[in-house]
């Protein structure tokens, strides 16, 4: 009987790419970049988001880092039009309602501009802008853009920069790696807690 090894995969997904390996409407696809079987993302980030994408064989962890009830942090830099208040940073950091349903507590801090790779496609604002370092603890769907669209100051641009201990260290858009047997261990602890 051959014992099947778990594996993990860091990605940093470019801007639009589907976080998926198939897509109906021809758009670029995790297949375009990460050739391994039988692998799937850890959740997903938004075709016009960047940043860290995490993918295994592991259904069981999978499951963890997804599940709400683990709180697995997830950390974003987020760039808003305008240039944000206080009282909008203390508004994310509390919760805002989306939808009807008002969000968990969140760490935010407002940053300089951080170095990051260019953009395929640029992101074009229409006056002054502010970078700000979100970290989340559920997964809300689009939950970032509505999140500042709700104070008031739209996202033009987010790159997930870590999940738990994982971050897009040694990595540059498109490209990815395994994990090593000490960050998997790093990584299932994270989401045991």
């Amino acid at each position: 009987m051959m014992i099947q090894t778990n594996i993990v995969v860091a990605f940093y997904k470019p801007y639009g790419v589907l976080s998926a390996f198939t897509d109906p409407e021809g758009r670029p696809t995790l297949k375009n970049y990460i050739p391994l079987p039988d692998i799937y993302p850890v959740g997903r980030l938004d075709f016009d988001s960047e940043g860290l994408l995490l993918l295994t064989n592991d259904g069981g962890l999978i499951h963890r880092l997804t599940h709400p009830q683990h709180h697995v942090p997830k950390t974003y830099l987020v760039q808003v039009e305008g240039v944000i208040s206080p009282e909008a940073v203390a508004a994310l950091q509390r919760g805002v309602v989306i939808k009807g349903r008002r969000t968990r507590r969140c760490q935010v801090v407002v940053i300089p501009e951080p170095s990051l790779p260019p953009r395929e496609r640029p992101v074009t604002p229409h006056g002054p802008t502010s970078w700000l370092r979100i970290v989340l603890f559920e997964g809300m769907k689009r939950q970032i853009r509505h999140m500042t669209a709700a104070v008031g100051y739209p996202t033009l641009r987010i790159v997930r920069i870590a999940i738990g201990p994982i971050n897009l260290e040694g990595l540059l858009p498109g490209q990815w790696r395994f994990l090593s047997p000490l960050e998997i261990e790093r990584l299932q602890e994270a989401s045991r807690r």
